[in-house]
C-alpha cells in the first residue's frame, strides 16, 4: 500500500469516501480568505456564533470552499451540533479537486470525531479505515480506531493499540492516550502493563516528566511525587498540574493548593491550573476562594477549560446557597451546551430551589 500510485490512492480513497457518502470532486479556491481567517480566529476563541457569521460571510465572497467548510464544522463542533458538523465536513471533503492532501486527512480526523459523537461509531471506525488504507503507518489513526473498537470489540481496539505502540515506541504521550482509552473502558490493569513495560525498557530515554506521569498513572504517587517534584524545577505547567493532582490523591489538599497557588503567582495564564485550585478550595469548602478561582480561569482568553470553568462555577454559587444565580448561568450554559446531561439534571433541579 506505502508504493500505490497516486490514481491508485485516489481512487482507493474514492471508493472508501463514496461508502461514507462523502463525494470528493473538483473545485477552484479563492486567492486570499479573509472571512475564513477571521472565523477560524473566531473558533479558536470560542465564539462559535460569530465564527459561523464569517464562514457564511466567506461563501457569498468565494472564499476557499474546503477551508470554510472545515471551519463550519468545527464550530458545529464546538456547538455540539454534530450532525450539521458531519455535513459540513462532507462538503469540504466534497470540495477538493481529487487529489488528496494533507488537507483531507485533517478533515478526515475531524469528520470521524463528528459520526462518533453524533452516535455513528461505525462510520468514524470506516473513516479511520479510509485513512489507514492510504496511510499504514498513521500512528494516530491506529489509537483512534481503537479507540472507537473497544466498546464493542476489545481485541480489535487491543491489536490496533498495539500496532500505534510498535510504530511509536517512545511517544508516551500517545501511550498515556492508550492507557486512558483501556481505562475508560475497565481495562486498567492492561493499560497500565503498558506503562510499566514502557518504564522498564525506556526509562533512560523518559524525562522526569514522563517518568512522573506514568508513575502518576500506576498509582505510585511517592514515585510520581519525587519525578514531578524534579520536573517542576523547569517551571512547566504540566508538571506543576500532575504535582498538584498527585498530591490530591494523596489527600493533602494543602499541599496541592500551595503548588497551583505557587505556580499562579508569577503565571496566571493556565486555565487548567485555575480549575485545579478551585477545585481544591471546594474541597476545604473555601467556597468564595473557589469562585474567584474560576472566574479568573475564565477571564483568560481562548483557553479551553470554558465549559469545565463555567459548570464549576454554577455549582460554587450553589454551594454559595445563591441558588438564583446558579439557575441562571445554569440556562445559559445549557443554551452553548445543549447535550450535557449533567447539566440537564442539576438544572431541574435548581429550578426547584
Amino acid at each position: 500500500m506505502e508504493k500505490m500510485g497516486n490514481t491508485g490512492r485516489r481512487k482507493l480513497f474514492l471508493a472508501v469516501a463514496l461508502s461514507l457518502g462523502i463525494l470528493i470532486a473538483g473545485c477552484g479556491s479563492g486567492a486570499t480568505n479573509p472571512s475564513v481567517t477571521e472565523g477560524m480566529a473566531a473558533v479558536e476563541a470560542l465564539d462559535y456564533q460569530t465564527a459561523l457569521q464569517c464562514f457564511e460571510k466567506a461563501l457569498l465572497d468565494g472564499e476557499d470552499l474546503r477551508l470554510l467548510y472545515r471551519g463550519q464544522g468545527l464550530a458545529y463542533m464546538g456547538l455540539t451540533q454534530y450532525g450539521q458538523a458531519v455535513e459540513a465536513f462532507e462538503k469540504a471533503l466534497g470540495a477538493g479537486n481529487g487529489r488528496i492532501d494533507d488537507l483531507d486527512y485533517d478533515i478526515n480526523y475531524y469528520l470521524a470525531t463528528a459520526y462518533y459523537k453524533q452516535g455513528q461509531t461505525d462510520k468514524g471506525i470506516e473513516t479511520y479505515n479510509a485513512i489507514l488504507a492510504l496511510r499504514p503507518k498513521d500512528k494516530l489513526a491506529y489509537y483512534l480506531r481503537g479507540s472507537l473498537l473497544i466498546s464493542n470489540d476489545y481485541e480489535r481496539a487491543k491489536a490496533d493499540f498495539d500496532h500505534a505502540i510498535s510504530l511509536a515506541k517512545e511517544d508516551y504521550d500517545l501511550l498515556i492516550n492508550i492507557y486512558l482509552a483501556l481505562e475508560r473502558y475497565g481495562y486498567r490493569e492492561v493499560g497500565q502493563e503498558y506503562l510499566q513495560t514502557a518504564l522498564g525498557s525506556g526509562a533512560s530515554s523518559m524525562t522526569d516528566y514522563q517518568k512522573g506521569r506514568m508513575y502518576y498513572y500506576l498509582s505510585d504517587y511517592e514515585n510520581a511525587k519525587n519525578y514531578l517534584e524534579k520536573a517542576r524545577r523547569d517551571g512547566g505547567a504540566e508538571a506543576v498540574l500532575l504535582l498538584g493532582q498527585t498530591y490530591e490523591e494523596l489527600g493533602d489538599y494543602n499541599y496541592a493548593i500551595s503548588v497551583y497557588g505557587g505556580f499562579l503567582e508569577n503565571d496566571q495564564t493556565n486555565a487548567r491550573i485555575y480549575n485545579r485550585y478551585g477545585l481544591c478550595k471546594m474541597e476545604m469548602k473555601a467556597y468564595e476562594e473557589a469562585l474567584t478561582a474560576f472566574q479568573a480561569g475564565k477571564n483568560i482568553e481562548n483557553n479551553d477549560m470554558m465549559q469545565t470553568l463555567r459548570f464549576n462555577e454554577i455549582i460554587t454559587y450553589e454551594k454559595l446557597g445563591d441558588y438564583k444565580q446558579a439557575a441562571s448561568l445554569m440556562g445559559s450554559y445549557l443554551s452553548t451546551y445543549p447535550d450535557d446531561k449533567t447539566a440537564q439534571r442539576e438544572y431541574i433541579f435548581l429550578k426547584t430551589r
